[in-house]
Order: C-alpha cells, then structure tokens, then sequence
C-alpha cells in the first residue's frame, strides 16, 4: 500500500573531500589548458602583427624583435602556470600542509612531554631533598655527631681527574691527616681504590653496590650512604672524603665543610657540588701563598651549616 521511501545515499567526510579535491584539480587543468590554447593563440597573433602588418618593425631589444621577448614572457607565465599545477600542488598542496602540521604539532607534543617529565624529575628531587633536610633538622638535636666533609677543589671546582689527584700539595695532606686521623672516614669505591692501601689510624667505610666486594681486613663495606652513617654512629666527628656523588649526597645534611681551595682552574672528570651560601657560612680562611713545594697558592677554609 504505502511505499517505502527510498534511502539518500549518504556520502562520508572522506569521500566527499575526495570527490570536491578531484573537482578543484579538474577546474585547475581545464585552466591549464585553456591557458595553453591562448597562449598559443596569442604567440601567433604577436608574429603575424609585427611580420604582416609590420607593427613595431622599428623596435628592438638587443637587437631582436619585441615579439619574442612578449611570447618569452608569457611562456615563462605559462611553465610557472605549468609547475603549479602539477608540481606545487602535488607535492606542497594541502596534504603536505597537513602532513607538514602533523610533524610540528607531534613534535610539540614531544616537547611538552619532555619538560614534563624533566619538571617531574626536578619536582622529586627537590621534595626528596626537602626530605633529607627535615630528617636533618629533626635528628639535630639527637645527633651525636658531626659529619664533616673534607676536600681539596680547584676554583672550578675540579677535585680530581681519572681517579688521581690533579695537583701535589704537602701541607694539605697535612692537614688531611691531623682532621681525619683516629676517626671514621666515608668513600665511595673508586676513592677507596685510589690509595695504595688503607690510611693508617683510620676506620674505612666504604660505599659501593657491588656485590662481595672484597677489601683488606678492618674496611667496612656497605651499599648506602646511610649505612656508612649507621657504622660511624660510636665516631664524634666523622668525615666524607669522596667522590663527587657521595659529596653530593651528603651535602645535603653534613654539618660541617673543611675545605682546601687550590686557586687554579683544571681539567677534570669529578667536581665538588657548589657551596650555597644561603646554607653555609665561612667560618675560618687562612690563606697560603705559593712556594718552593707548592706550586699553586690555596686557602684553608671552614664552613658551617647556618
């Protein structure tokens, strides 16, 4: 009885671009040819004025008739008309413009993401930081000890290249040896592997993740740095004497800094962390100029955590 009404096909998004992209490259070259046609036309139309009516007989350009430079003109008009259509718009029509804005934007993303996760990295370093400082202020006053550390470094900041020593300074050694003798002295492994054998009238602790690391009989092993604290518990006055990340590390909650400033820049592989003076305040500075046995002038410096 009643008849059904017949379904419109339905064109999709895609589809429909497709078919309005075909039509514009349609209309594009029906002008293309067009184009050509005139072009043609009009080169003709050019010789048959100046040949047969003589039009502009009289002038030239270098010598050669004006009409050849008009149909030159036109023709690059027309090669340009030419590498629109079928170069340009291939290659940088509006796929490649998406495709181009495809990239950029990825690589925005990237971008942001990349920061992100820097800020995160830095957001947890500073917390964990924040951490260690308030452990520190609230074990202060529980503490029964003082953790000092104990280096040279250059006005760079250069302690130490390919796990030697960079320069030979007799009274800082000295004076190594009179602050650290008869207490516990913390390192990382590569330090502790520097020296020809354990320093005397010194309890060794030494950091390290390897496991079973074998050392000579007396040298305490362990894997943290709060582990090294725990072992120097019955010490007064322990001291860190490195390397740079143990420094790092224990920056953070040391009480102490005794510091033999070499005033000479260096090459170097390992750096003492920068000393915030926000944290720290000098306390002594002697300074020793240079001499017979020491080739570079330095200062005897303490600092104190405020």
């Amino acid at each position: 009885m009643f008849e059904r009404k017949k379904k419109t096909p339905q064109i999709d998004k895609d589809q429909l671009a497709l078919i309005e992209h075909a039509q514009q490259r349609i209309k594009q070259k029906k002008r293309l040819y067009i184009h050509f046609v005139i072009f043609l036309i009009g080169s003709l139309f050019f010789i048959l004025f100046n040949i047969g009516l003589g039009f502009g007989n009289d002038f030239k350009i270098l010598e050669t008739d004006w009409f050849v430079f008009a149909i030159l003109g036109w023709l690059f008009l027309f090669i340009y008309h030419f590498f629109n259509v079928f170069v340009t718009h291939k290659f940088m029509g509006k796929d490649w413009e998406k495709a181009q804005l495809a990239k950029l934007v990825a690589k925005q993303h990237e971008r942001i993401e990349q920061l992100k996760q820097n800020l995160i990295k830095e957001e947890t370093q500073i917390a964990q930081n924040e951490a260690k400082n308030r452990k520190y202020s609230n074990n202060k006053q529980n503490k029964h000890f003082e953790l000092t550390l104990i280096v040279a470094a250059a006005e760079n900041d250069a302690i130490g290249k390919d796990n030697q020593l960079i320069w030979h300074l007799s009274n800082d050694l000295k004076r190594f040896k009179t602050l650290t003798s008869n207490h516990h002295i913390i390192m990382g492994r590569k330090t502790f592997e520097s020296f020809p054998k354990p320093l005397p009238n010194r309890t060794h602790i030494v950091i390290t993740r390897q496991e079973n690391y074998k050392a000579p009989e007396g040298v305490i092993i362990v894997n943290t740095l709060a582990d090294a604290l725990d072992a120097a518990k019955s010490d007064k006055q322990p001291f860190i004497i490195g390397g740079g990340e143990i420094y790092r590390e224990a920056m953070t909650f040391a009480d102490k800094i005794e510091l033999t400033r070499v005033h000479h820049e260096f090459e170097a592989d390992t750096f003492f962390p920068k000393i915030d003076m926000s944290v720290w305040k000098e306390t002594e500075n002697v300074l020793h100029e240079k001499d017979d046995k020491h080739n570079y002038a330095y200062s005897f410096i303490t600092y104190e955590r405020r």
